[in-house]
């Protein structure tokens, strides 16, 4: 076997393996060019590290984990890809972390609505059952125009969906009303 079939054939088996994910990424993105949907976004990559700092504060960015170089260009990447699929953006939210409000700001050029529902629930457990309460209303909401965006992180949207998501993934939900919601997919915008 020569290295140029070899190859081939590795291609072949590589766009079996993911041709389902890229079909499964178009029905999400034509299901929110519908609008009506919910997408919780986890912010992008950050700098390396677990949780926040010791002495974090919501008001002092510097005392945060912020986004990296990399995460900055995912989080471009991620409202290009909303832009190139005609997704209209009707309600745009976000965690008061930082590296969650630089996401939203980065992919869809505006400030985003600060929703403390969204906040970081690592090492906060017993801040969970007051924050989903807030969630849930927010992910079970039908948007009036376009769909909700809601830039949050891991742990949260675990919490609400039992998904944990990557850097900079989308978990999109479609409501059903009084706080209910039924997970539609889950997707990345970004390139490797």
């Amino acid at each position: 076997m020569t290295l140029s079939r070899t190859s081939r054939l590795l291609a072949l088996a590589a766009a079996l393996v993911w041709a389902p994910f890229a079909l499964a990424d178009e029905a999400l993105w034509t299901l929110l060019k519908g609008g009506g949907q919910v997408v919780l976004i986890r912010h992008a990559l950050t700098t390396p590290g677990v949780g926040d700092p010791d002495g974090m504060k919501l008001d002092d960015c510097s005392t945060q984990r912020n986004l990296s170089d990399e995460g900055r260009a995912r989080a471009r990447q991620l409202g290009e890809a909303f832009r190139q699929h005609g997704v209209v953006v009707g309600r745009l939210l976000s965690s008061p972390w930082c590296r969650s409000i630089e996401t939203a700001k980065l992919a869809f050029g505006t400030k985003p609505e600060l929703a403390p529902a969204l906040g970081n629930l690592f090492g906060r457990s017993a801040e969970a059952d007051r924050q989903l309460a807030g969630l849930r209303p927010l992910a079970g909401q039908k948007p009036l125009n376009g769909n909700t965006v809601m830039v949050s992180h891991g742990s949260t949207i675990a919490a609400l969906t039992g998904i944990s998501p990557d850097t900079g993934e989308m978990v999109v939900l479609t409501p059903q009303g009084g706080g209910r919601f039924k997970v539609a997919g889950r997707m990345t915008a970004h390139t490797p």
